[in-house]
Parts: C-alpha cells; structure tokens; sequence
C-alpha cells in the first residue's frame, strides 16, 4: 500500500535522522536545533535544467526508468564507468538506432548495479527520494527490483505524483530553467497562459550563439538574426539580437542569464577590435584562440548587458565537455563525460572586473570546477569586488565533502555574505527536494561546529542556517 509524501524529512531505514551531523553529541544536538529551524524552508532553486514542458503539460511522469535512469547522467555515467552500455539503460542515440525500450529491464539493471553508488552523493539523493516519496524501507537491489518498480509505478499513476503536485509537495517556491538564446520558450508560454501559481521562470542560456566552436555556430548566427531581425553578420546587429533575445526572456521570468565555458576568461577590447574579432568569427572558421578571446570579450559584453536589465551573470567556467568522443558521437552533449580541468581566475577575470566589477547593482555569480582555487584565488575576488558572488559548490563537488572544502577553504576569507547559498543545479526532478536537504545538514553540521568553537553564537547561526537554506539565493537571484 502506498503511503502518504513525507516531505521535506525522510526517516527510517534508509535516511537516518542524524545523518551528516557531527558525532560529537554536544555539537550534534547544535546541528539538530539548527536544522530543526530550516527543515521545512521553502525551496529556491534558482539555476536548474528541469525540463519546462514537465509544468505545463502537467502529464504524468511515464515510468520509473524514464523518472529516475533514463536522463540524470549522474547515474548513467557511473554505470557506463563499470561496463554498461548507454543503449542498455535507454539513453537515447543521435541517429536514432535502437536502444533498449522496456523500462523494467532498464530498472532491473540500475537496481542490480546500485551498489556502485555506494559513498556518492548520488546515493544520498536516490535514497531520500525513494525513502519520503515513495516509501521505500530498504536499499535498493537486484532482489527488491520488481516489487520497486511496481511501487513506483503505481505511484506515478496518482494525481499527488504529477509534476505541479510534487512540485508543492516539494515546497518549491521558485524555479528557473535552462532555455537556449535560440528558443521560443513555448513550454513557458504554455505555464503562463496556464493560470497555475508555481513560479517556474527560465533562464538566458545564449552558448549556441556565442561559442565559435559550438556545433552548428554559423547556422545559429543566421536564426538569431531571423528571429530578432537584427543583422548578425555586423557586431552591432549581433550585440542588439542579444539585447532583444534577453527582452524576450524576461517576459517569462528570467532574471539570468547562464554562461558555460571552458575557461573563465574574459576580454574587453576596443571597439574597432572587437569588430574584427566578430567578422572573422561570423565568417568562419577560427582558430582556438581567437574563439577562446571572442568568448571572453562576450562575458564581458554580457555583464554590461546586465547592467542596463538587471540580469545576473553566471559564469560555469572550467569543463572540459564532451571529453569522450565516442559517447559525443554517439549520444550528443551532456551524457556524463564532461571533466573538470584547471583555470586562473585572478588573470582571466580581470578584464571584466576591470569594466564592472565595481559596480554594486551587478550581481555576477562565479562557479568553479578547480577547488584548487578557493583559498588562493576565488575568495579573495569575492571577498572584494562588489559584484562578485561564489556560487556553491558546483556538479562534481555538489556533495557533502565538497561542501565541507568549500567552507573550510573560501569562507574565512569571503564571508558567508559574498556566497549565494544553494542551488541544486539539477535535471533530476525528484533529486530537488533531496539535494537541498543535504545542503541545508551539512551548513548546520558546519555552522555547529562554529559555535562549539565559540567562534559564533547560537543565534546567528540560527540566522546562517536560514540565509544559507533561503535568503542569499533568492535575494541574489532576484527572486
């Protein structure tokens, strides 16, 4: 028999009441007073890619595969990792061959294998959603996989477990999606037109059209003129359609726009310069670095933009994407094999921060995969420019040891005020509530130490908890 959601705390077998606390009993009951105060906080989840169409079709989700398997390349790359092949967990291909269809057996093969998630974060997540969703009292295995199914089968027939119903259930109280510059956000239209009150706002993802080395870049330039009328072969023309694409945003919600590159650079040339730049990108081809430099010279170009529509500026620097080609071949971009690679802020930042840096209503949000750079580099940036904002710890290091380094390397220096709190950064729907309960332990696990330590009182970590759980990133997003 189905038993009723227990969100946002789950409890039993699988998800101890104490877990990620500290052992010592003193601190511990800290910790427990601490997130006994924000437990049951409304969710901001203010960069994610949940897919939109979800929230205004409002269909139910299709099966336990397709929900939990099928699209969260945090399972299927580790599975991949131990000799699975894609096709067997029904991820689908680019040419579309065949892949396997039958959601039991994709199921039955995650259940088999769950053991490998063992220590992972991925582990915390499942085990949560399984635990307050759908009841689940004991670990997932080769043995309970049928019985599992059917539980979440039947479940994903019911009203509650639709996507707007999950999404109250939830306690979301805002969240953005990921759009590319080029879409025509029909899925936001829809939720608009729609009447429903969850605030589901997207978020201006402009890569297609800003990174030469993007697959498809020429044809792209060409539609964004088309769909903006604007004369994207000219810089002039090309820097409107983005102005206007941006607009166009904001007319669904956004207040973001969102920025992936392989490197944190950034360029602020002359004009005249960044005119050449621009033609020789608009004809093609370039070389590495004169694409790295065009990149570089459009964060900047974006954090003026900010200026003038109040976007914030993300930056998701560092990923080597794509690093295995013959899954890119294969199954396309995002499946698991992008790899974090090393990056100097201090030097590649400086241009921008140069330009706006100073500016106290621009908000830029910088993630990072090179924890290396905490300390020496990213909180002492953040730590003093006024536009500046850490993003936590991000893909990778979005885990309960991540977020340990992460405080104990960059808050000293930063402060809790120049970080943005939490975002869940996630496609993995079920995942949301989880991956924020996570966070919100692991900050009291951390502001309770402090006040073991006298280092803080009670009552400002109370305060902390709060802000780190909710305030920043709603304040900072301007949500």
């Amino acid at each position: 028999m189905m038993t009723p959601l227990r969100l946002p705390r789950a409890e039993n077998r699988l998800c101890h009441p104490d877990r990620l606390f500290p052992a010592a009993e003193t601190t511990r009951a800290i910790a427990r007073r601490l997130y006994d105060s924000v437990a049951g906080l409304p969710i901001i989840s203010p960069h994610g890619h949940t897919d939109p169409r979800w929230y205004a079709e409002n269909e139910p989700f299709p099966d336990p595969a397709k929900l939990f398997v099928v699209p969260d390349h945090y399972v299927f790359r580790m599975l991949y990792a131990q000799g699975l092949r894609m096709e067997d967990l029904g991820v689908p291909t680019r040419d579309g061959s065949p892949v396997e269809t039958d959601p039991r057996a994709i199921w039955r093969r995650f259940a088999a294998h769950y053991h490998l998630f063992r220590g992972t974060p991925t582990r915390l997540w499942l085990d949560h959603a399984f635990a307050s969703l759908f009841g689940f009292e004991e670990r997932l295995s080769a043995a309970n996989a049928d019985a599992t199914y059917d539980i979440v089968a039947r479940a994903l027939a019911q009203p509650a477990y639709r996507p707007r119903a999950l999404f109250e259930t939830f306690g979301i109280e805002a969240i953005a999606t990921t759009e590319g510059a080029l879409d025509e956000l029909n899925w936001h239209a829809m939720l608009k037109a729609s009447g429903w009150k969850g605030r589901v706002v997207t978020t201006y993802r402009p890569d297609a059209v800003v990174d030469p080395e993007f697959e498809g870049f020429a044809g792209n330039l060409a539609k964004l003129g088309a769909i903006t009328g604007e004369d994207t072969a000219t810089w002039s023309g090309y820097l409107e359609a983005h102005r206007k694409r941006r607009a166009f945003f904001k007319t669904y919600g956004a207040t973001a726009s969102d920025h992936g590159h392989a490197s944190a650079r950034t360029a602020n040339l002359p004009k005249a310069d960044a005119e050449r730049l621009f033609a020789k990108v608009a004809a093609g081809p370039v070389t590495a670095e004169e694409a790295d430099l065009f990149r570089g010279q459009m964060l900047t170009e974006m954090a003026k933009m900010s200026l003038d529509d109040g976007l914030v500026l993300q930056i998701h620097p560092g990923s080597r994407r794509n690093h295995n080609r013959a899954v890119f071949e294969r199954f396309g971009r995002d499946m698991g094999a992008d790899i974090p690679g090393g990056t100097d802020y201090v030097t590649a930042l400086k241009p921008l921060l140069d330009a706006v840096g100073n500016e106290p209503n621009l908000t830029v949000i910088l993630f990072t995969l090179d924890e290396t750079a905490y300390s020496r580099e990213l909180a002492p940036l953040a730590g003093h420019y006024p536009a500046l904002r850490l993003g936590p710890p991000w893909w990778f290091f979005d885990s309960v040891e991540g977020m340990k380094r992460f405080k104990e390397q960059a808050i000293e220096t930063a402060g809790f005020y120049n970080t943005v709190g939490f975002n869940d950064d996630t496609r993995a729907f079920p995942s949301i509530p989880a991956r924020h309960d996570v966070a919100r332990r692991v900050d009291c696990a951390h502001l309770a130490e402090l006040v073991a330590d006298h280092r803080l009182d009670e009552d400002e970590a109370a305060d902390l908890a709060a802000d780190l759980a909710y305030h920043l990133a709603k304040k900072a997003y301007r949500l």
